[in-house]
């Protein structure tokens, strides 16, 4: 019986960590003008997010806190202090500089894996929204799934409802930014449009680790009680307000971007040839 419970649970927390994760699917691919991308191609890109980049990702960071604390052991320098995953230093520059940069090079690999989609520039943004929302959605089920270990399945839910409106709607945000400049340098030929959108996507991920995590620079500084849990209100507060900021501002570009003729209109667009038919055409028999 207690196996049957765990397994209702388990499902419980993946339909409740999947199902607002597709809405936002659904609502950013709706945005984009005349014709859409495929549902194919979009859950493709999410099942990218979701199994591929969060899994690596999580190794790669593991590895990372791993070799960078053993490092930080053999060589206890003060400069390598925050390569050490055992200190404060060391687990900030995880959640605010390494993190950042290693889940946004993933989830771009996944715009990139599907590059041949990308026939206008609203493409890209919504590619690398799904992406990143399949990121979200895998990312919140492991952390649910975690506080359900620890806590019970009213701690597994309230922490998935809590990270579909804030951290869900994030990563897919920061991931078609990039998208967004990825496909606006392949099409339109704009030097290094996708490599300042990566860090765009690399510094709204940052902000907003930085935000949400103002209860845990309270406790660093020894502040407690009412002013470190307003302090943790407040961050919570101000990466809500960063994700759904962040998620309109995306949709605004897909608007723009995928409005008729917002290529053609832009100053570096250069339409391909027109190549003539290459369909032979037989002369009359001599009679």
């Amino acid at each position: 019986m207690s196996g049957l419970v765990a397994l209702e649970s388990f499902l419980l927390l993946v339909l409740i960590a999947l199902l607002p994760a597709l809405l936002y699917l659904s609502w950013v691919r709706t945005t984009e003008f005349g014709q859409k991308e495929g549902w194919g191609v979009v859950l493709r890109c999410f099942a990218y997010g979701a199994f591929f980049a969060t899994i690596v990702a999580a190794v790669v960071e593991a590895a990372l806190v791993a070799g960078g604390t053993g490092l930080a052991v053999a060589v206890p320098a003060p400069e390598f202090v925050f390569l050490n995953g055992n200190t404060t230093a060391g687990q900030f520059f995880l959640i605010l500089v390494a993190a950042p940069f290693i889940e946004e090079a993933l989830k771009a690999s996944g715009v990139y894996a599907y590059r041949a989609q990308i026939r206008r520039i609203a493409d890209g943004a919504v590619l690398g929204a799904s992406v990143g929302l399949g990121f979200g959605f895998f990312e919140t089920f492991l952390y649910g799934l975690g506080a359900y270990a620890t806590g019970g399945i009213v701690a597994g839910i309230a922490l998935i409802a809590l990270r579909s409106i804030s951290s869900v709607l994030l990563h897919g945000s920061s991931t078609a930014v990039f998208g967004y400049g990825y496909a606006a340098e392949r099409l339109t030929g704009r030097g290094r449009a996708a490599s300042t959108h990566y860090l765009g996507a690399v510094a709204l991920h940052g902000a907003f680790n930085a935000v949400v995590s103002l209860g845990s620079f309270a406790a660093v500084l020894g502040l407690t009680g009412n002013v470190a849990d307003a302090l943790s209100a407040l961050g919570l507060a101000l990466g809500i307000f960063l994700a759904f900021l962040a998620i309109e501002y995306v949709r605004r570009i897909i608007v723009q971007s995928s409005h008729p003729g917002a290529l053609a209109a832009h100053p570096k667009f250069r339409p391909p040839p027109i190549r003539p038919a290459t369909a032979s055409v037989r002369p009359p028999a001599r009679r």
